[in-house]
């Protein structure tokens, strides 16, 4: 277990934002990915909502230099199974089951399981988790909740994601329980349909500066 979190560790500290993406089209998957890693933004998640995501996460594995693809709304283990066969290198799920938590026991493929109070927390750390999703950030209490988790809960980090906009992401990357936070704001719909990569390099850019 100790193997598997330093390995999410190291995917998620590579940058301050993790962009979360739903991908209609798998023919944007690649261009979207080279534009998010020109800016910065190396690990990239792509939620199993639509009937792309696993193209599009086989498709950023075997084609974008320098990307790091993991899977997110992942709900069930043939959720979990499915993508790290397309090649995701990290998992992320918005809350936790029983069979989830058995499917990640015997894949050499991390997760990051979602919790959003601090009894499911505590439940977490005794299956051996410490890295944790934070889900529905913003609906769920925000940063000051978040902060007032972190002395009873020490030595829990958290990805929160769900609300969170370049607006409010220092809020969270400033406390000492927050190693990174997900955010969909850095790839908006418009600019995907539209094609404009240069749009999300940029947006990507002002991401990865983030402190």
């Amino acid at each position: 277990m100790a193997a598997k979190t330093d390995k999410l560790l190291s995917i998620l500290k590579l940058q301050p934002v993790v962009p979360v993406l739903i991908v209609d089209d798998v023919a944007s998957a690649v261009p979207l990915a080279r534009a998010l890693v020109a800016g910065g933004l190396k690990a990239i998640e792509i939620t199993m909502r639509t009937p792309a995501a696993l193209d599009a996460i086989r498709a950023v594995a075997d084609e974008v230099e320098g990307a790091v693809p993991g899977a997110g709304t992942i709900l069930n283990p043939a959720h979990f199974d499915a993508a790290v066969k397309a090649g995701s290198q990290f998992i992320v799920s918005p809350g936790t089951t029983r069979s989830l938590l058995d499917a990640a026991r015997g894949s050499d493929v991390a997760l990051l399981p979602g919790a959003a109070t601090a009894s499911e927390v505590m439940t977490l750390r005794e299956e051996g988790y410490d890295v944790l999703k934070f889900f529905p950030a913003e609906q769920a209490g925000g940063a000051a909740y978040l902060k007032s988790l972190s002395s009873p809960l020490a030595g829990t980090l958290f990805c929160p994601t769900g609300g969170i906009s370049l607006k409010n992401a220092k809020d969270y990357l400033s406390l000492p329980n927050v190693v990174c936070v997900g955010g969909s704001w850095v790839a908006p719909k418009e600019l995907v349909e539209k094609g404009d990569w240069a749009g999300i390099t940029k947006l990507a850019a002002e991401a990865a500066a983030l402190k």
